[in-house]
């Protein structure tokens, strides 16, 4: 069992940052492949970006490709997701997902994923 919680949101204007954190507990945060999802209103649950368990290898969804960074840290149990120059479009609830499968590959579907976080609400006002 994998606990995640997630902080860092909140309002900010176009072309802002934040620096979403989400703090793992349960189990050895490294066997884990890390991955941030968001969900708008009315709009599925889709894949922002992903990192590996070992190697840190990385995904991230093309829409937020060269805004958006993931990270993790072992040591701290922790998985952070920066996001620069943020969009109106980027308003959602985000999500933060532990997979089991994702020791070596980036997952990005949601069915790798098997732990989920609350969610934190990012709005970005135009």
């Amino acid at each position: 069992q994998v606990q995640l919680v997630e902080s860092g949101g909140g309002l900010v204007q176009a072309g802002g940052s934040l620096r979403l954190s989400c703090a793992a507990s349960g189990s050895t945060f490294s066997n884990y492949g890390m991955g941030w999802f968001r969900q708008a209103p009315g709009k599925e649950r889709e894949f922002v970006a992903s990192i590996t368990g070992s190697t840190g290898r990385t995904s991230v969804t093309n829409s937020v490709k060269g805004r958006f960074t993931i990270s993790r840290d072992n040591a701290k149990n922790t998985v952070h997701l920066q996001m620069d120059s943020l969009k109106p479009e980027d308003t959602a609830i985000y999500y933060c997902a532990a997979s089991p499968r994702g020791w070596l590959s980036p997952r990005i579907s949601r069915d790798d994923y098997e732990y989920w976080g609350q969610g934190t609400q990012v709005t970005v006002s135009s």
